[in-house]
């Protein structure tokens, strides 16, 4: 939690140098439409992120059972520790550099660096460097759903939208699944993981389809906002 403090220092500092404003160009102040924007675009993004692991039982046959250890401190650490995560990110990426490179440079190549320099970020948190492969799925994955993040921002001069569609995936993969960096939290899968040998097409389904639906779902629902302003 320091750091993010640290990182709003920052963010002040940068914002009242560079363009004469304050913290309030993050859209932080909560109102019923940012409220209702973040549980909207939550809820979306975690069906498409469950829809993964849906396939992943329907095609791969893999099976997934409550956690036997599960613990309400458990998944509150887990949700906190996801929070933390996101906030370190969005500040970083979608934060006040965002808004000073929308002034500078315009919307659109504002929204093209940020997801660049965070599909770049993802080699190093992902350990990937070195090796070509993963780095070029990782910069594709996380640099287009880094495009729906900014634009989300860039849509609503609020940080809401970004942080809930961030979150929305976080959460569900990493808490109610427990396939991230956190260990088991609600669901566990079941051990050994059955080899499941399918075709091109379903396999296409099984990886890329979920992660699509998030990325084309958000996107037509922001294209359908109403743009604020940037004074």
């Amino acid at each position: 939690m320091l750091g993010i403090l640290v990182q709003l220092i920052i963010s002040w500092l940068l914002i009242r140098f560079f363009e004469k404003k304050n913290l309030s160009v993050l859209g932080f102040a909560p109102t019923k439409k940012r409220l209702f924007d973040f549980t909207l675009f939550f809820l979306v993004t975690a069906a498409c992120c469950t829809s993964d692991f849906i396939f992943k039982m329907l095609i791969g046959k893999q099976q997934w059972i409550l956690n036997s250890n599960l613990s309400a401190k458990l998944l509150l650490n887990g949700i906190w520790w996801n929070i933390k995560s996101v906030l370190f990110e969005e500040l970083i990426f979608r934060g006040v550099l965002l808004y000073i490179l929308m002034k500078r440079m315009g919307v659109s190549k504002a929204i093209l660096l940020s997801s660049i320099a965070f599909g770049i970020y993802h080699w190093f948190s992902h350990g990937v460097i070195g090796n070509f492969g993963a780095m070029t799925v990782t910069f594709i994955t996380t640099g287009i759903m880094g495009l729906v993040y900014a634009y989300g921002y860039t849509k609503t001069l609020s940080l809401y939208v970004p942080c809930a569609i961030h979150l929305g995936w976080n959460v569900t993969r990493s808490v109610i699944f427990s396939d991230g960096p956190i260990g088991d939290q609600l669901f566990v899968s079941v051990k050994p993981i059955p080899q499941v040998t399918v075709g091109y097409v379903l396999g296409f389904i099984a990886i890329f389809l979920p992660m699509l639906s998030a990325i084309i779902i958000n996107a037509w629902l922001l294209k359908r906002k109403k743009q604020v302003i940037v004074n």
